[in-house]
This record gives C-alpha cells, structure tokens and sequence, in this order.
C-alpha cells in the first residue's frame, strides 16, 4: 500500500517521499540491535561521548515538554531513548524503542532518519511523516559528525508540535556542536603515529574575480581562464568529457582545441607551482584539492549558517561569464537564500541580508522583516529596500 502524499508539502519532504515510495506506510521498524550490541555501542566509539552530554543538556528540558529524546548510530538505529515517561510509552507504539531502525529507507520520512540521509538538521511536522503511525507525532533532529566530518549518529527530539518549535532546533544544535567539540578534543588527546601526508590545496573561488592555490603555505594567483576551468572541473568529481568542459567553459561544446590548449598551459601551472594537484584527462579530472565553496556549503549542512556567512566574501568568480561557473554562483546563492529561510531565525538573515547576495533578495529580506518585532527600528529600512527591488 502506497501512503497518501499530504496536498502541499515542502521540498524537502516531497524529495524523501519520493525516495519512500517503496516502503509500507503501515509497516513497524524492526529491531535490529540486541541488548549486548546496544550496551557496546553506548559504551564504544563516537555515541558514548555523545550521551552523558545529551544526558546533562537536553533530558530535563525534554521531560518537561512532555517528549523524548533519542540517540541513533549512523545507520539510523536507536541506540538510547529517554524523556517523559507517559510520551516514551505512546512512542513505543510506534516502535520508538532502543534497537529499532529508522533509517529512512526503511521507515520513511522521519527526522532522524531523513536527517541522516541528507546530512542536515531536519524538522518534520506531524502529516509530513511517511508512515501512518509516526503522524501523529512531530519531531526535530541533528547528525553528528566527527572531526573528519563524517556523519556517526543523530540526535533526535520527538514528541507534539512543542518538538518542532523554533526554539527546539537551535538547542538541539547547541547539544551537537557540544558534542562534536568533545570528538574533536578527544582526537587531539589521541596519539596518533607520525606520518607524511601531502598537504591538499585549497581553492578560493569566493569574492574575487580570478581564484587562488593555497598549497603548502603558498597563494598561487590564478589567470581568470584557469580559474574557470578548475571551478569547473572541482565541482565535478567524477569529471567531465571534453565538449562538455568546453561548454561549460567557454559557452561552446565545439572550443575543444582551444580547451586542450589551456589545459596544457595550466597543468605547467600545477606542476611548478602546486605539484600535489592533479589534472587528469579522458574524462578531464581534477585531484589534490578543495574549494572554499565546499567549506561554506559544508557550514550550511550541518546547520552552522553564521559560520557560513561569516565565510562568504562573495560571489563564486564574480566576474566570470563562464557557463559553468554562472552555474555554480547561482548554486551557492540559493543554498546560503534556502538555509536561511528555512532555519526562520533574525540573526541569520540578517547576516545574509547584509551580504551583496542577500542584500539584493527580496525573498530573504521578506523572511527578515516577519522576524522583526513591529517596532523594530530596521524594519522602514527593509521596507524601503523592499520596494525599491519589486519596483513600482
């Protein structure tokens, strides 16, 4: 039986319906950790740091709102549920229990699940849920990361509408990033062998026309040419075929000679200057390297959109023309534009809105403007920037 999709559902929820559309909307979680593999994993690895955290900062909180709060590994599985005790028997019900996988592919929409799956905070609301008997409830959760950025579990709030506040996600939030704090402190306590490993160079792409290599200590300034190419080709790790670079590059599928040409001259470039960064041809791929553009997207995943913000001098190659390069400015806009609003809190768009990006986004400051008290002094500004973008 297929469940019936709610009338109008946001895209983030539309895109996990889709990929549950295999999954029975009346089916129960099976348990899939016995009470030996239970004790070793909060006993073992990344979650038994996570849990006398959550324990100290959320539990309390949790039982007074009348919901519970759940730990999952990163396969999606309950690993720990606690909270108030009259919503952690309803929540049994539904087989909210330790040990129960709630992977999305296995269970459908959830928070916790669909969190883990997309590798971002996610809040899902009552009808949003995928199986008939989660509908009842709402929930909010956070993956995890370790210091590699490597997702290793989720936390997870669930209960009535009061676990989709908006203040319910900044706090579970603060409770990840405390977390993750902690992984990273114990990693530094860690010994770890000595070993040479080549440094990878960063590519900065934001706020400047033309990009630069930051390798071993060095800037190696780039030509605008060279930049779009490695824009391009670092967005695309499984490489592209000539005519599609060229496309990207220079507007034309049929420039391949001329590609081909500066090709050859960047990879000079690479080998004298940057010998770590690879260039690799049939398909063209690039290798030894990140861009700042995958640091601020990476901030945005995880939630942390001032960090992002306070990372974004600008634009990808503001100046460029490039196809490819247009494509991937505009992919960044709307990620910064759709994590803001959808995270709904002041400081956020505000940060944004003061960017050449957000200032310039009617939609972003809209959203900043329902944020604001009525007689907060920066509304008549945003009112009046408002209307001069919408014009008469």
């Amino acid at each position: 039986m297929r469940a019936p999709r709610p009338r109008s559902v946001r895209p983030l929820v539309a895109d996990s319906w889709r990929r549950s559309a295999g999954v029975d909307p009346d089916g129960v979680p099976r348990v899939a950790l016995g009470a030996d593999e239970l004790d070793a994993a909060r006993r073992d690895g990344p979650l038994a740091t996570l849990l006398p955290i959550v324990r100290r900062l959320l539990v309390d909180d949790t039982r007074s709102a009348g919901c519970v709060v759940a730990v999952g590994d990163a396969s999606g599985r309950l690993v720990w549920v606690d909270g108030a005790r009259t919503a952690r028997r309803a929540a049994e019900d539904m087989g909210f229990v330790p040990g129960a996988d709630w992977a999305e592919e296995h269970v459908g929409t959830s928070a916790p699940g669909t969190a883990l799956r997309i590798d971002r905070a996610v809040q899902i609301r009552s009808d949003e849920h995928y199986a008939t008997a989660v509908k009842p409830w709402s929930c909010t959760a956070v993956p995890v990361h370790d210091p590699s950025g490597r997702a290793v579990g989720v936390l997870d709030i669930t209960g009535d509408d009061r676990a989709v506040e908006r203040h319910t996600l900044p706090l579970v939030r603060a409770t990840v990033a405390a977390v993750e704090a902690e992984l990273a402190l114990a990693t530094l306590r860690t010994p770890t062998p000595s070993v040479v490993v080549p440094a990878e160079a960063e590519l900065a792409l934001l706020g400047s026309d033309t990009a630069t290599l930051h390798v071993d200590g060095r800037a190696v300034a780039l030509s605008a040419r060279h930049s779009e190419i490695l824009a391009v080709l670092a967005t695309a790790p499984a490489g592209m075929a000539a005519a599609d670079l060229a496309d990207a590059v220079y507007g034309d599928p049929g420039a391949v000679v001329t590609l081909r040409a500066e090709v050859v001259r960047l990879r000079r470039v690479l080998s004298s200057a940057a010998p770590s960064v690879t260039l690799a041809s049939r398909p063209y791929r690039v290798g030894g390297v990140r861009t700042d553009v995958d640091g601020v997207l990476s901030a945005l995943d995880r939630g942390a959109r001032l960090q992002a913000v306070s990372r974004y001098p600008g634009p990808v190659l503001p100046g460029s023309a490039a196809p490819g390069v247009d494509a991937l400015r505009d992919l960044v806009r709307g990620r910064f534009r759709e994590a803001v609003v959808s995270d709904g809190s002041s400081d956020a768009l505000l940060a944004w809105s003061r960017t050449p990006d957000g200032s310039s986004d009617v939609r972003v400051l809209r959203a900043l403007l329902a944020t604001l008290p009525p007689r907060s002094p920066r509304r008549a500004g945003l009112v009046a920037a408002v209307e001069a973008l919408e014009g008469p």
